[in-house]
């Protein structure tokens, strides 16, 4: 199925509102949301909240413990978050343990979320779609809903990560979403600069954990290529 691409887009989308995006580990933001960000740093801004702190990719190192790559991937998302056109200002590490997102209390978080976002002045929420398989997104995604019930006059949308790479039949599953599509090509660019910041993630720092996690080239360029599919989070 091929899907419509809208020639219209919300408040959110032009970078005249400022966004927020709830991403469950360093590299999410950059993958399905740089193009949007970029775009948000470039006019009223935006600010990424990194859920978890990303540690549990190599758990086979010996060299890495997870407070070092902990560490790392952090200052990764810094370096991420810069080449998007923002600064470090507009992060904020919550922290949470890697792939044990689903332990915290849904509800609590949300309302630590509701205080962060209202000081930030946004009212344009972006948080992972509950169709990807990793539990920190379902649980991100979760925490989002808690949240939506408490700022109802906020506008939600989803995004999706890893339903869009597995999926091989995701074009017709979010047909009934009516999903937005933003154009990669004006910040293809900066957005790939983004994701070349997280090198713990790609294979170039971590050498001794062969079934550690690697984003592949042909992930890579999926997220590169491809525009941006969110769609508005009933």
């Amino acid at each position: 199925m091929t899907l419509e691409r809208t020639q219209s887009l919300p408040a959110g989308f032009d970078g005249q509102h400022r966004i927020v995006v709830l991403a469950p580990h360093p590299d999410d933001e950059s993958l399905a949301c740089g193009t949007l960000l970029a775009q948000a740093f470039s006019g009223a801004g935006g600010h990424v909240i990194c859920m978890t702190d990303g540690s549990a990719s190599h758990l086979g190192s010996e060299q890495w413990s997870p407070v070092r790559l902990a560490r790392t991937r952090k200052a990764e998302l810094t370096r991420a978050i810069q080449e998007l056109g923002g600064t470090a200002n507009d992060l904020t590490w919550l922290g949470w343990p890697d792939s044990r997102l689903h332990q915290v209390d849904f509800a609590a978080v949300a309302a630590d979320l509701d205080e962060r976002i209202t000081a930030l002045g946004a009212q344009h929420v972006f948080a992972p779609s509950s169709d990807d398989h990793h539990a920190d997104h379902k649980a991100t995604a979760q925490i989002a809903a808690h949240l939506r019930t408490r700022r109802p006059e906020w506008s939600f949308y989803s995004y999706p990560v890893w339903s869009r790479w597995d999926d091989p039949d995701f074009d017709r599953a979010i047909h009934g979403y009516a999903p937005l599509f933003l154009a990669a090509a004006p910040r293809k660019a900066q957005k790939n600069a983004a994701i070349q910041a997280h090198q713990s993630q790609l294979g170039h720092v971590i050498p001794d954990d062969p079934d550690g996690f690697v984003m592949s080239p042909a992930f890579v360029e999926k997220f590169v290529a491809e525009d941006e599919v969110f769609w508005r989070t009933p």
